[in-house]
């Protein structure tokens, strides 16, 4: 430990590059071939394999296996692809701990599942590093399509819409596209600039125009996007974050962890994020723990979660936790936030602890904090929306909303997890409702 470890406050170059990248290395290592063999050997290519009903975009996991064992994985790759397209990332961020990894028959038996998202890894890493795309854009429709979101959601819906021979133009208000993958993921999941490299192999398929930097209620409207398309598609996501309602939570250094996550993942130097000594992260989802170990990892000295409930209620998988845990992550339970103390600046959280039901109990405690990352949850945002269910874009079906010719997928909808997976599922299932509906009306 130095100087640089030990002051107090905020700072940059907490650490030296060296340590900065070896902490913010590929967090699971590719498989090379004769891993990739063995990993595939030990799958029983079950018949009714309970992978593939755990997978939320219904991934023919046995059949991509057994093709990788018998030395095919292109055409493992595209098994996957023509599933869920953007198979490479969520390769790398789903919790298969939790989905099919977590039902896989040698879990059950051995407690030891096979390494399918590290073989999903594989084929589809091997597929891109080709430059090949394995898909055709199918004979144009003349219909124009409106997908707004250049997240995950987005991107599979306007990637199955290219496929159906249908011109899409995906407008999104960020520079760069992408959503959640490029902006929202812990860097050491998705290193060497992936997310990016994944939007361009997708785009491969033409049709797709991308215009960046457009925002819906700011530069154009809903309205002018159903006049402009024959339908639109809602992939928005959530922009806005949840309040820390506390006494004190306008002082400097209180953040939104999201936008933390964002600004390490576009820096192009992390010794040049500033990172405090003393970190709070409040919240027990993905989000709170990728704050809290990049947070240790770019040389924070003390990084505690604090979540209000049990640790069993945490959204954060049992993987997760532990992975913060080893890098030094403290986590506390059954807290919530009270006052946020300083002088100008956070100097230290106090919290009360609760019980299951978020009573109070009266026992209070402090925290030394120079830095404190909201993760409280995410809200949607925005204006001239469709009807909205529980705080989100109300959907029927694959994602119809209450405006005709109006579909909506991924986080910003009713329904389903928020996951890349899933909201991947969402925009390929809209596409084809999107299709067939536009194609009813042709007929």
């Amino acid at each position: 430990m130095d100087a640089k470890s030990l002051a107090e406050g905020v700072m940059a170059g907490r650490l030296e590059p060296a340590q900065l990248s070896e902490g913010f290395a590929d967090l699971h290592p590719p498989l090379d071939d004769h891993e990739a063999l063995v990993a595939a050997d030990r799958c029983y290519f079950c018949h009714d394999a309970p992978c593939i009903t755990a997978c939320p975009t219904d991934i023919d996991i046995p059949l991509f296996i057994r093709q990788i064992a018998t030395g095919t994985p292109d055409a493992a790759a595209k098994t996957i692809l023509s599933q869920n397209i953007l198979g490479g990332m969520c390769a790398r961020v789903c919790p298969t701990e939790t989905l099919c990894e977590q039902v896989c028959v040698r879990e059950v038996a051995e407690g030891k599942p096979v390494e399918i998202g590290r073989l999903q890894r594989f084929a589809t890493d091997g597929l891109m590093a080709k430059g090949v795309h394995p898909f055709e854009r199918g004979a144009a429709t003349g219909r124009k399509i409106a997908v707004v979101g250049a997240g995950p959601a987005g991107l599979a819906c306007a990637h199955r819409l290219a496929m159906k021979g249908h011109d899409v133009v995906i407008f999104d208000g960020r520079d760069k596209p992408g959503g959640l993958n490029e902006y929202g993921i812990a860097a050491y999941k998705s290193t060497e600039d992936f997310a990016a490299r994944e939007v361009d192999w997708l785009l491969q398929i033409g049709g797709i125009q991308m215009q960046t930097g457009k925002v819906v209620g700011r530069d154009i409207t809903l309205e002018e996007l159903r006049a402009d398309h024959d339908a639109v598609f809602l992939g928005i996501g959530l922009g806005g974050v949840n309040a820390l309602s506390a006494p004190g939570a306008d002082k400097d250094g209180v953040l939104d962890a999201v936008g933390f996550i964002a600004d390490l993942r576009q820096t192009p130097d992390l010794s040049q994020l500033p990172v405090g000594r003393d970190v709070v992260v409040i919240g027990g989802g993905m989000t709170a723990v990728d704050a809290a170990v990049q947070s240790k990892l770019l040389g924070a000295l003390n990084v505690t979660i604090v979540y209000r409930r049990g640790r069993a209620r945490m959204n954060a998988s049992r993987y997760e936790q532990e992975l913060a845990s080893a890098k030094g992550v403290r986590i506390i339970c059954n807290a919530s936030p009270v006052a946020v103390h300083g002088n100008g600046a956070v100097r230290e959280i106090e919290f009360e602890y609760t019980d299951d039901a978020l009573a109070p109990t009266g026992q209070r405690f402090r925290l030394a904090a120079d830095q404190v990352f909201k993760a409280i949850g995410q809200s949607l945002s925005g204006a001239d929306l469709p009807d909205l269910d529980g705080g989100k874009i109300a959907v029927t079906g694959a994602g119809r909303t209450s405006l005709d010719g109006v579909w909506a997928g991924g986080d910003c909808a009713s329904g389903g997890d928020d996951l890349t997976v899933t909201a991947v599922a969402e925009g390929r299932d809209a596409a084809e409702d999107i299709h067939a509906t536009l194609m009813a009306v042709v007929s």
